[in-house]
């Protein structure tokens, strides 16, 4: 938070401060091969022969990418949210043979389930013969070892710590904890006046999952509702927006189905060299929504802006779809590459987790620097035309903002018509 402030601090201080100081001195020394680039009124170029072929061909384009990309998306139906416990960790570190070891030696387990037992006075008879029927419903399953009860100083509250054989996360471990709460606890406890909860690292992973399942859906809606509105006022186009959603949610969701193909189901992960791990981490797809949108949403408007811009100077909309692209495409790519090459590095480490959020935007970045760029905004828009930039009557009361600070284009009569 830090560095992302003080970031922000010196771009809108520091470097335009140098910026005005400098001058058109600011293109001194540049590079050989480098600094000649073509201009986007002129054409040519493999950009513009990108553009090119797809605008050709618009529905095709559009049809063979957006099945490629909900293709892509499949897997995620398939999802498993959890936690790799210790098999995030591969097999040739210490912490990972010394775990192997503790479990292999006591056969108890090492770690715990926590089952906390409140009341006014837990010492009452009929909470004292709950937690014993609870306590023999423990014994019986080969599961549970060994349980040791704790009551408080005040004597409102006693925890009862079993052992639990396995890895927090492992199939066994969560059905194990399932049964506690879902039939132990409910059976001994049944008519005693006590709350019983379940604590330890297995609940907690559960307990995570839980809370992703009901909360993602519903921050995902109001980011979507948001990101829609502020791209309506700021192109005011309705389709606009409505296309820049679609098109970063497949992009987000590939990566998603990615990371579940390649870590989950393991297709590749050998050949990437990643660590094989039954579940994805419970945050990583909040975070690589919120990072991805972010991302993809930010260059996407980059791009719509300089369209939308040529559109407004020239009423021609597959013109301005080619000068977009090529005013555009260097400065994308080259954003592209920089954090391929940063997210990257979090996919070359050794812990399943960071593996799967590099690999995870790094798909994402590319498929959205490429096939959504390059191939499904340009034909799409061409296969809309000027509906692109339907905007009803109805709507006329939205303030006009514009994106660049100032409005001195003139709009093209009939170009957003209603």
């Amino acid at each position: 938070m830090v560095v992302v402030v003080t970031a922000v601090a010196a771009a809108l201080t520091l470097l335009q401060a140098l910026l005005g100081l400098l001058g058109d001195r600011i293109n001194w020394l540049p590079i050989p091969f480098l600094n000649k680039r073509r201009s986007p009124e002129s054409g040519g170029g493999f950009w513009d022969a990108i553009t090119g072929v797809v605008t050709s061909h618009p529905l095709i384009s559009v049809v063979i990418t957006a099945v490629l990309l909900i293709a892509l998306t499949a897997p995620v139906t398939t999802i498993e949210l959890g936690s790799g416990g210790i098999s995030m960790l591969p097999d040739d570190t210490n912490e990972r043979h010394a775990f192997d070891v503790l479990i292999e030696q006591f056969s108890d387990g090492i770690i715990t389930a926590d089952i906390v037992v409140l009341a006014p006075d837990v010492s009452t008879d009929s909470i004292q013969e709950a937690i014993d029927k609870l306590t023999v419903s423990l014994e019986s399953d080969d599961f549970f070892g060994t349980a040791e009860s704790i009551i408080s100083g005040k004597g409102d509250l006693t925890d009862i710590r079993v052992s639990i054989a396995g890895d927090i996360s492992s199939d066994e471990s969560i059905a194990g904890i399932s049964r506690l709460r879902d039939d132990y606890i409910p059976a001994a406890f049944a008519g005693v006046d006590a709350e019983v909860l379940v604590g330890g690292g297995t609940a907690e992973v559960m307990d995570s999952v839980a809370i992703v399942w009901q909360y993602v859906p519903l921050i995902m809606v109001v980011v979507l509702a948001a990101s829609f509105l502020l791209l309506l006022i700021a192109f005011r186009s309705i389709v606009v927006p409505l296309k820049a959603i679609v098109m970063n949610l497949l992009s987000v969701g590939a990566a998603y189905g990615m990371v579940v193909l390649v870590f989950q189901k393991c297709v590749g992960s050998t050949l990437f060299g990643f660590q094989e791990v039954p579940v994805i981490e419970a945050w990583i797809p909040l975070f690589l929504f919120a990072i991805l949108f972010g991302l993809s949403m930010d260059y996407h408007v980059f791009l719509l802006s300089r369209i939308k811009e040529r559109y407004l100077q020239t009423g021609d909309n597959s013109r301005s779809v080619a000068y977009g692209l090529n005013s555009t495409a260097s400065i994308i790519t080259g954003a592209a590459l920089i954090m391929v090459a940063v997210f990257g590095g979090f996919a070359l480490g050794p812990l399943s987790m960071f593996q799967q959020m590099g690999f995870g935007l790094v798909v994402a970045v590319i498929l959205d620097a490429t096939i959504v760029r390059m191939v499904l905004v340009p034909a799409s828009m061409e296969l809309l035309g000027d509906k692109n930039w339907y905007f009803p009557s109805w709507l006329e009361w939205l303030p006009n903002i514009s994106i660049e600070g100032d409005s001195n284009v003139a709009a093209v009569d009939g170009a957003a018509g209603d």
